[in-house]
């Protein structure tokens, strides 16, 4: 990915208080967002072990999804990291990510404004359909989405 410019840089920090503002999401909402969604997931019996069979130790993951939300959510440019090379080895359909989507759902309507159960829920809504593609592709035989349409 190029490096962004540097009016995007500049702008950042009022982008991050006008979604702030607009959406009353903030870091605290966020982090009560990701550890909620976390531990429905870990506790779901679709979901759990798929993430317990990779992740042991849940205190980085959750504090690197909380950046990549803040990052998603706010525009902080908090998160760091490929998300799709993490994923396309995943044993994974799109009944996961539904599930996944519905947990999601579920958790920001509880933890989050309208205004900003509706924002971050379109974000992962893209987030989905995005690694599920991504996914798709790298199975064996897969012709790339890009060239289908």
């Amino acid at each position: 990915m190029p490096p962004e410019e540097p009016d995007i840089l500049s702008a950042r920090p009022q982008m991050t208080a006008e979604i702030m503002s607009r959406t009353g999401l903030n870091e605290a909402v966020l982090t009560r967002l990701v550890h909620r969604f976390y531990g429905k997931v870990r506790a779901d019996k679709v979901l759990g072990p798929i993430f317990a069979a990779r992740i042991a130790d849940w205190d980085p993951h959750l504090q690197r999804m909380v950046a990549f939300w803040s990052s998603v959510a706010l525009m902080t440019g908090r998160y760091h990291g490929a998300p799709v090379p993490a994923h396309v080895a995943l044993p994974v359909t799109w009944d996961h990510f539904e599930r996944w989507l519905d947990l999601f759902r579920e958790t920001a309507a509880e933890t989050c404004s309208p205004a900003g159960a509706a924002h971050v829920v379109e974000r992962a809504e893209r987030i989905a359909r995005s690694l599920h593609m991504a996914v798709e592709d790298a199975k064996p035989g897969a012709i790339p989405s890009l060239i289908c349409g």
